[in-house]
């Protein structure tokens, strides 16, 4: 498969075990500097974020620091009255809560400015009443990610950032995964564009969190989905449990889009990822985009990829 040249601004690589069958790097990474990207240029890579925040929790869980069936209420006080007393954190894992969502997709609002710390992320997520009886309903939630994020930060008595790290991307080994100020990017780390030509920095929280917002690699996606199945980040029998489809297509934090094959993925202003992995052809398809296009048709051939390889 070949990237088109002009179309497209990101990596796109594709691994069966230790095989690179398509490794393409397109684009620039910084535009007014002429900085191209390569194949393992660091991108934003929003909702992918998900996932680890899903493996942060569940691994508190399988340590019996936490329950599935903990409440929010039990871990967050009086902090964020609105939502019922009765989200349990599996309602918050599997997008069933019906809270309030500080970022709802369907209605988007503005992005709250200045999002830095955990604290920040309360203010943000404070306000937004109940929408539905929890367990009622799946609705695809940001803020029941956010949430989860604080939660595991009070059990654990570890800032988020930190527990990502030592509880994800260290024991996967992926050493090009951090969540980076947007406003102070390092180097070969990509800036996302906006569909004006503008960056993308006044459109982002300044520091991800739970439900989006760390960087990564595509080099790096093709050490996690192994890291993964093999137990590595959590143990395999809650591995087992999170990839077991329950709505929509949905698991705990990550998505199981057909039989066979588990997905992450993420979208927001000049950002695009997705990434798909076959467990058992070992076939790894990742792309990352710091495009306002993102993927677009790129993305449906990759998954004829995985359907025909």
């Amino acid at each position: 498969m070949k990237v088109p040249l002009t179309t497209f601004s990101g990596v796109v690589l594709v691994n069966r075990g230790d095989e690179t069958l398509v490794s393409e790097a397109r684009g620039y990474a910084h535009i007014g500097y002429g900085v191209e990207n390569t194949v393992d240029t660091r991108f934003a890579i929003a909702s992918g974020t998900k996932g680890f925040t899903a493996l942060v929790v569940v691994g508190l869980v399988a340590e019996g620091r936490l329950k599935l069936e903990t409440t929010a209420r039990e871990i967050l006080g009086g902090d964020l009255p609105l939502i019922d007393d009765r989200v349990t954190v599996e309602h918050l894992l599997r997008h069933t809560s019906g809270i309030g969502d500080y970022c709802d997709d369907e209605n988007p609002p503005e992005t709250p400015p200045g999002l830095v710390t955990s604290a920040d992320y309360l203010v943000a997520l404070d306000g937004f009443p109940q929408q539905f009886p929890p367990g009622e309903r799946f609705h695809y939630n940001n803020g029941a990610f956010a949430v989860l994020g604080l939660i595991a930060e009070r059990v654990a008595g570890t800032p988020f950032p930190d527990l990502v790290r030592t509880r994800v991307t260290e024991p996967a080994g992926m050493t090009d995964t951090a969540f980076l100020r947007s406003d102070a990017l390092p180097a070969r780390t990509a800036t996302g564009y906006l569909e004006d030509g503008r960056t993308n920095v006044f459109s982002l929280p300044v520091v991800g969190f739970g439900d989006g917002g760390i960087y990564s690699s595509a080099p790096d996606f093709r050490k996690f989905w192994p890291a993964l199945l093999d137990g590595r980040i959590v143990p395999r029998e809650w591995v087992d449990r999170m990839l077991r489809p329950h709505a929509d297509t949905y698991g705990l934090g990550f998505w199981l889009p057909r039989p066979g094959v588990v997905h992450l993925d993420g979208g927001d202003h000049g950002v695009t990822f997705w990434s798909s992995h076959e467990p058992s052809t070992g076939l790894t398809a990742t792309l990352i985009s710091n495009d306002h296009r993102g993927g677009g048709p790129l993305l449906r051939r990759l998954d004829e990829y995985l359907t025909k390889s």
